[in-house]
């Protein structure tokens, strides 16, 4: 059902979620008549699944500096890229969490070893679907709302494993965290050619979000293109950027029906006008 609203917004890319987002998920396989489901959806919709993203559960906190936490996020990591690959996606994204009362250096170091763990439980030959940590709007000791702090996650990471991994930019939460992405089109590439020379690679898929909270504030609250405090015209400096060709872009924002039918797989109409807004971007 995901699929055929993307469809019907006219959507070339989702995002979507293998199992409930609020549990570790560490223990749900990938059923068959799902992911056969999902990919016959998939073909009709005409949506490549290399432009499929999926987003793992909130609750990982690979970054814990508590052994059992840390551990349990590393397990559930792991299960959401064995679930991932049995869909065929292209890659499956998370937030690192936080380092609450630890060293910040070391909680980057676990992370980096969640994906290790990770990509050790599904062979290369058996997965296309990539691991990628997204960037954070850098609450409390949360980690990775620094290009260098993502940088140190993905050194750990064995030189034979690195092209499995990678990382992905959210529009919040770089505005929360304080880059300079709305600011003017210079600014905005500065602090990517700053992700990019840092990191050593481009990203691999961007979160469309304007805020709904002030530059800086850290607040990780998404609003629709236009309705919050980075505006409409950072956007459209973003979509003229080389950087976003031919990587998933994903809208997270708000929705404008609160309830719908299990059964119903037309667009929201907050979808359908954030769609045309991109499209128009392109279209000049």
């Amino acid at each position: 059902m995901a699929v055929r609203r993307a469809a019907a917004s006219r959507m070339d890319a989702l995002q979507c979620f293998t199992a409930p987002p609020t549990y570790y998920g560490d223990k749900v396989s990938a059923k068959a008549p799902k992911v056969t489901a999902f990919r016959v959806a998939l073909a009709t919709a005409g949506i490549e699944a290399r432009n499929v993203l999926v987003h793992a559960a909130y609750v990982l906190n690979t970054a814990s500096s508590e052994p059992e936490k840390a551990a349990r996020a590393a397990g559930g990591l792991a299960k959401e890229l064995e679930r991932s690959t049995a869909y065929g996606v292209g890659a499956c994204c998370f937030h690192p969490g936080s380092a609450g009362d630890g060293d910040p250096d070391a909680a980057c170091d676990r992370v980096g070893d969640a994906i290790i763990h990770a990509l050790g439980g599904v062979p290369e030959g058996a997965s296309r679907t990539r691991v990628l940590i997204e960037n954070t709007a850098g609450a409390g000791k949360t980690m990775g709302r620094s290009a260098e702090e993502i940088a140190r996650m993905l050194a750990r990471v064995p030189k034979a494993l690195r092209h499995r991994t990678g990382y992905g930019l959210d529009t919040c939460h770089l505005f929360a965290s304080g880059k300079e992405i709305a600011t003017s089109p210079e600014t905005q590439r500065a602090v990517l050619d700053e992700y990019e020379r840092v990191i050593g690679e481009r990203p691999a898929f961007f979160h469309l979000n304007d805020s709904q909270h002030p530059f800086g504030s850290n607040k990780d609250r998404h609003a629709c293109i236009g309705d919050g405090l980075i505006g409409v015209e950072p956007f459209r400096w973003l979509l003229a950027d080389p950087r976003t060709e031919g990587i998933p872009l994903i809208l997270e924002t708000p929705q404008e029906r609160d309830d719908v039918l299990e059964n119903d797989e037309t667009a929201d109409p907050a979808d359908a006008r954030m769609m045309a807004l991109l499209r128009s971007f392109l279209s000049v």
